[in-house]
């Protein structure tokens, strides 16, 4: 598996050939503020591997999701957002049904808050 992917922005991001505002980062993983955020607080917590989609995730991985779930919690609290929740916006996931689950096919992470959740029936 290569570690960057010239054609994806997210390893650019992570080399540093596409600037961001970055709020998080360690070894493993990068946080930063979305460019066209959808709520006050919109961060995208990503892998330093190029991971393209979820079935690139490997057995190997697997302390990266866990590490990667967990700078998620930290910088809840650190935004002040962990006791309102947080989670992808209905909006995106209804646009993106085929790509989300959890996580986005891409292998980030959104963290956003402050948007109105609509009820699950609108994704049908």
């Amino acid at each position: 598996m290569n570690m960057q992917d010239s054609d994806c922005i997210f390893c650019k991001i992570v080399m540093r050939e596409i600037p961001s505002e970055i709020v998080y980062e360690d070894d493993e993983v990068l946080a930063f503020k979305d460019i066209n955020p959808l709520a006050p607080v919109h961060l995208l917590v990503i892998p330093k591997v190029h991971l393209g989609s979820i079935n690139d995730i490997a057995p190997e991985h697997e302390k990266l999701m866990g590490h990667l779930l967990g700078v998620l919690s930290l910088l809840a609290k650190e935004f002040g957002i962990a006791d309102k929740g947080y989670t992808r916006s209905w909006e995106k996931v209804k646009a993106e049904l085929d790509k989300c689950i959890l996580v986005c096919a891409n292998c980030h992470r959104e963290l956003e808050a402050g948007v109105t959740q609509l009820p699950r029936e609108t994704l049908e």
